[in-house]
């Protein structure tokens, strides 16, 4: 390439990376966050007194691709274990329904906040909308901040932070 032409090429390459700048950091933004995690604990402050509760008997994972989507399956509280399909209770398939979280979509990432952009959910109410969680890095460690929102089991406004570690 002669030097006229290396011109062009740096001018082209120094317009482009003002054209394009969201998406080269966007698939870095990616890089940070992909991979699959296990929960390890989950804590909720609530707002009116400030008082925090960690929650116990839970387990999940949550998968980020590098396509652009999510998936997350989280288990909490004592689950029934019924005998067997045939002989499960309404109760139980309440019981269970109540105690998981599953969704899957697209999601953003801009370094800082993650959106997960849901299309599919264990409950219709999710389908369609757009979470939003704070994001905190501790080497393999991703702690995911909710916005104040109440909870489903009380209605108390609460901020809960979901710790997760990446598994290898």
């Amino acid at each position: 390439m002669d030097i006229y032409s290396e011109d062009i090429m740096s001018k082209v390459r120094l317009a482009l990376s003002f054209v394009f700048p969201l998406s080269f950091g966007t698939s870095t933004a990616f890089a940070q966050l992909e991979g699959t995690y296990r929960l390890i604990s989950t804590t909720a402050r609530i707002l009116e007194t400030g008082q925090e509760e960690k929650y116990t008997d839970e387990s999940g994972y949550i998968t980020y691709g590098k396509d652009g989507r999510m998936f997350v399956l989280l288990v909490r509280g004592k689950r029934p274990k019924p005998e067997s399909l045939e002989k499960m209770t309404d109760q139980q398939r309440a019981d269970l329904f109540r105690t998981v979280t599953a969704y899957s979509g697209r999601y953003t990432f801009d370094g800082k906040t993650v959106e997960h952009h849901i299309d599919i959910s264990w409950n219709e109410v999710f389908t369609g909308t757009t979470l939003r969680r704070e994001v905190k890095r501790d080497g393999d460690r991703i702690m995911l901040t909710t916005p104040p929102s109440p909870r489903s089991k009380d209605g108390k406004m609460s901020v809960r932070t979901l710790v997760f570690e990446k598994v290898k």
